[in-house]
């Protein structure tokens, strides 16, 4: 009954977020709290909720700290010279947009923070498709599905929880999978060259001329920095302020999300004049941030606390004056309180999940499902049963609950745990989109995207993302 419950309950969430019925943050609270009553648990909510908040809470303090930290990384100006570049590579060629986007998260993804990912990509990308009106969820789906490959990196977390839950070595599960992760990145690049061609067949391909003009004569922008921002139309005025996914791409509303400039200027995609730029602070804040994702990667403390103390750090050397740092707060407010909102109330999701014991229950009953002569090929088991369970559970549920029965049931056969462990990382281009993971939410936030458009869009390809992966591991003989 447990079994049959808790796949209802996520299939009612899904069905009603992706016909938006329901907000995420009140599907996830409400629907879990429904649930649990219909177990017959209802009594023990409380307890399951405060649970689930406990385990998310450092999640949660750690995306409130990096928004505002990065945040105030872009509104000084650390990564223009990166906007700049990849602006120039774009253009204003739809296909070419949709492939940056995709490599400038590659990139990024290499710090192992999908959220770091998400909030650069999106400054850089969002005045871009906006600009050019092209689609939004294309976007965030190219971002997450670059991220989703690279999120298995030693540092990125799923290859660390394999190698704790099998005793195996992280770099045994990932430096032979290299071969197979780079296939898949290439499908996503591929894909997004696909989605780009699409773009620029429904749109045209511009000029920067014409990508100036198109929204001097479409659409009213905001412009100025500062307190004093002010409203201005018609020709001659290319410069977005913004709220919500504005200010927390970085540029917010007193910064700028747009470029400025008339048709024959530079393309670009944040204010140069912006008043919050700090180009004498710029190698502060440079070397900064490289020693904040050092003591990340190198756990010299929990994340949560260097975010806390990098934020702290940039406010008070970039805005010495309090009102200044009060705005640089106040600009990214939104963004904070969105994602911040979003992980809490996810955080009712998995506590119920967890505390009733339906994904026990679950994972049991997949477990026990698979044929006794499928037993020599648990590595391609394992690998096909990483899409749902890693979209459906948390990383943690499935590499600490799931992962060693799957082990267990794939050394009975001659299968060797480090063949099971390199099959469990290829669902992550699906798992980055998942509703359990609290970077999503920064990704469709910024970008002023429904989650459930987001995933509808996504999850075929992220799918078909991942079984590239799975076919490169077994045809270099890896999985």
């Amino acid at each position: 009954m447990l079994t049959i419950l808790g796949f209802a309950m996520i299939a009612t969430f899904l069905v009603l977020i992706m016909m938006k019925k329901m907000s995420p943050i009140a599907a996830l609270v409400l629907i879990p709290s429904l649930f649990c009553v219909f177990v017959g648990k209802g009594a023990q909510l409380g307890d399951y909720v405060i649970d689930g908040v406990s385990s998310l809470a450092p999640t949660a303090a750690m995306l409130m700290f990096a928004i505002v930290y990065f945040g105030v990384m872009i509104d000084v100006g650390l990564f223009d010279p990166v906007v700049r570049a990849i602006l120039k590579f774009c253009k204003a060629d739809p296909m070419r947009i949709v492939v940056g986007t995709a490599l400038l998260a590659a990139i990024v993804s290499l710090d192992g923070d999908g959220s770091t990912t998400f909030m650069i990509t999106v400054s850089a990308m969002y005045p871009l498709y906006k600009r050019l009106k092209m689609s939004l969820v294309v976007m965030t789906g190219v971002a997450a599905m670059a991220n989703g490959v690279m999120n298995t990196l030693p540092w990125g977390g799923p290859t660390a929880r394999a190698a704790t839950a099998l005793k195996v070595d992280a770099s045994d599960i990932f430096v032979p999978m290299i071969p197979a992760l780079a296939v898949g990145l290439a499908a996503v690049v591929a894909l997004a060259y696909v989605l780009g061609l699409r773009e620029r067949r429904r749109l045209g391909t511009l000029t920067l001329d014409e990508a100036l003009v198109r929204e001097d004569e479409t659409e009213t922008v905001l412009v100025g920095a500062g307190a004093g921002t002010a409203v201005a139309e018609g020709p001659g005025t290319a410069s977005r302020g913004g709220s919500g996914a504005g200010a927390g791409a970085g540029a917010g509303k007193a910064s700028g999300h747009g470029g400025e400039g008339t048709a024959g200027d530079d393309f670009q995609g944040l204010d140069p004049h912006r008043a919050t730029l700090r180009p004498k602070l710029y190698w502060f804040n440079a070397l900064l941030t490289v020693v904040l994702l050092t003591a990340m990667i190198m756990e010299w403390l929990p994340i949560p606390v260097l975010f806390l103390i990098g934020a702290a750090l940039a406010l008070t050397v970039n805005f010495p004056h309090i009102p200044d740092q009060k705005a640089r707060i106040a600009a990214h407010a939104d963004n904070v309180l969105n994602v911040s909102g979003m992980v809490f109330a996810a955080a009712v999701f998995t506590g119920v999940l967890t505390g009733t014991g339906m994904v026990d229950h679950m994972a049991r009953w997949l477990v026990d499902t698979i044929p006794d002569g499928m037993g020599p090929h648990m590595g391609l088991v394992t690998g096909l049963l990483s899409l749902p369970l890693t979209y459906f559970m948390s990383n943690d549920g499935f590499y600490f609950g799931v992962l060693p029965v799957l082990a267990e049931a794939g050394q009975a056969h001659g299968v060797s745990a480090l063949e099971i462990a390199r099959a469990s990382i290829v669902g992550q281009p699906l798992h980055m989109s998942s509703p359990l993971v609290p970077a999503v939410y920064v990704l469709v936030g910024m970008a002023k995207v429904e989650f459930g458009d987001h995933t509808r869009f996504v999850v075929k390809w992220a799918v078909l993302t991942s079984l590239v992966i799975l076919a490169a591991g077994i045809l270099f003989g890896i999985i």
